[in-house]
C-alpha cells in the first residue's frame, strides 16, 4: 500500500523510520509511462521508492499555463501502487514556500540559454523547488528523464555545487511510436494537433542543420521558440496551438 504524506514535517518523521537506499521521482503529477520508466529504474535499484506530485508555481513564468496543467490524481496513485512506490509526498503550496518564495536557488550562465532564454525565472523555481523536495526527502538516487535535458544538466551542477550527499540518475526520454517525447503537456493537445505534433522529432532528427529543422517546422504551421545545437545535442522548443511542447537528441 502506497502511503500518502502531505506536509514536510509528516514526511521526515515518516523518513527518519525507514533504512535502506531511497530512489526518487520528482513529478508534477499528470503521470505517464515517461514517469513509469523513472520509477521502475528507481524501484529496480533501491530499497525503497519515493515519488512527489507537486504542481509548482514558481516555475511558471505564465500563470494561464499553471491553471491549465493537468491534474490526474486518480491515475497518478493507480500507477504509484501499480509500482509498488512506498510512499508519495503530495504537500501544498504553503507548505513547501512558508517563506512565500523569499529565498531562491539561481544559476547564472546555463539557465540563461535555451528555455531559460524564453521562459524568465522558471530555472530559479526549478531548482529552488528540486532543492527543497530532496532536503525533505534525503534520498539516495533521485531520477531525471533526459527531455528536460537543460533542467537535468542544472540539476546535476547543484548537486556537485552544493555538496548534495546523492545521485543523479539521468533517464533516456521515453517515446510515442510516431516519435512524440511523452509528456504531461501532450493532454492539452487536439486530436488534429497530436497527428500534427511528431513532426518536431523528425524535424530535429533528419535535418542537416538546426536552421533547417526550425524553418521545417515553421512552414508546418508550429511557433518557433528555438532549435539550437549545444555540443552534441539539438534543442527545440515550439508552440502547436497553446501547448509548447520542447524535445532535444544527440547528434
Amino acid at each position: 500500500m502506497t502511503q500518502v504524506l502531505r506536509s514536510p514535517s509528516e514526511f521526515q518523521a515518516w523518513r527518519r523510520k525507514q533504512s535502506g537506499t531511497v530512489g526518487f521521482v520528482p513529478t508534477m503529477g499528470a503521470l505517464h509511462t515517461g514517469h513509469e520508466e523513472l520509477i521502475k529504474q528507481a524501484r529496480k535499484n533501491n530499497d525503497l521508492v519515493v515519488l512527489s506530485i507537486f504542481v509548482n508555481p514558481t516555475q511558471f513564468n505564465d500563470p494561464k499555463d499553471l491553471e491549465k496543467y493537468p491534474q490526474t490524481w486518480d491515475q497518478d496513485l493507480a500507477m504509484a501502487e501499480r509500482n509498488n512506490v512506498d510512499a508519495i509526498f503530495f504537500p501544498r503550496y504553503p507548505d513547501m514556500y512558508p517563506d512565500n518564495y523569499r529565498y531562491k536557488v539561481s544559476e547564472n550562465e546555463y539557465s540563461n540559454l535555451l528555455d531559460g532564454a524564453h521562459r524568465p525565472g522558471h530555472f530559479d523555481g526549478v531548482l529552488s523547488v528540486v532543492m527543497k523536495l530532496f532536503n525533505v526527502v534525503r534520498p539516495t538516487k533521485a531520477y531525471f528523464g533526459e527531455k528536460d535535458f537543460q533542467q537535468l544538466t542544472l540539476i546535476q551542477g547543484m548537486v556537485e555545487s552544493f555538496f548534495m550527499d546523492l545521485e543523479i540518475v539521468p533517464v533516456p526520454t521515453v517515446r510515442e511510436e510516431d516519435g512524440l517525447a511523452k509528456s504531461s503537456r501532450n493532454l492539452r493537445l487536439t486530436p488534429e494537433e497530436r497527428k500534427k505534433a511528431p513532426a518536431i522529432f523528425k524535424a530535429i532528427t533528419k535535418s542537416k542543420s538546426a536552421e533547417e529543422a526550425a524553418a521545417s517546422l515553421s512552414a508546418q504551421g508550429f511557433i518557433v521558440d528555438y532549435v539550437t545545437d549545444v555540443g552534441n545535442r539539438r534543442f527545440v522548443a515550439a508552440k502547436l496551438g497553446e501547448v509548447r511542447l520542447i524535445d532535444n537528441v544527440q547528434i
